[in-house]
């Protein structure tokens, strides 16, 4: 056998196992945190949902970007077109809704999770003293 074949066999065997373990992905909302959102989100008077799938695909694309610190244009097409999860986030912004979000996940031991902060928030490479820039002498 080959260390082409070798390898594959591994890696088919490494992903068989990892299909059996039920676990719980930091990278996306399961389905009882999404429950409890999409149950807050539907109390809400001034948003509406009218595709509830999209609306977990925007909220999983906005927990991406806060979680990777990664611009809205590098958004992975499977959360949908940036601009438009923006400007979504945009809107939920200004209408105060993450603020609401934020008190009522806070409230829950089971969707702590889901709140980003500055363990999982990465800071941008000049944020941690990184050389270059211009520098200004008094």
């Amino acid at each position: 056998m080959t260390n082409k074949a070798k390898d594959e066999t591994v890696r088919e065997f490494a992903v068989n196992q990892a299909q059996k373990l039920p676990m719980k992905s930091r990278a996306k909302l399961d389905d009882f945190s999404w429950q409890q959102i999409f149950s807050f989100l539907r109390k809400q008077d001034d948003i509406r949902i009218r595709d509830p799938k999209a609306c977990r695909r925007f909220l999983n694309g906005v927990l991406w970007v806060t979680r990777t610190g990664a611009q809205w244009r590098e958004l992975p097409r499977r959360f949908g077109k940036w601009n438009s999860v923006y400007k979504r986030y945009q809107r939920w912004s200004q209408r105060g809704i993450w603020q609401r979000l934020l008190t009522e996940v806070s409230h829950s031991a089971d969707l702590e999770s889901i709140i980003p902060d500055s363990t999982v928030i990465r800071a941008h490479p000049c944020a941690a003293g990184a050389k270059g820039g211009k520098t200004i002498s008094l």
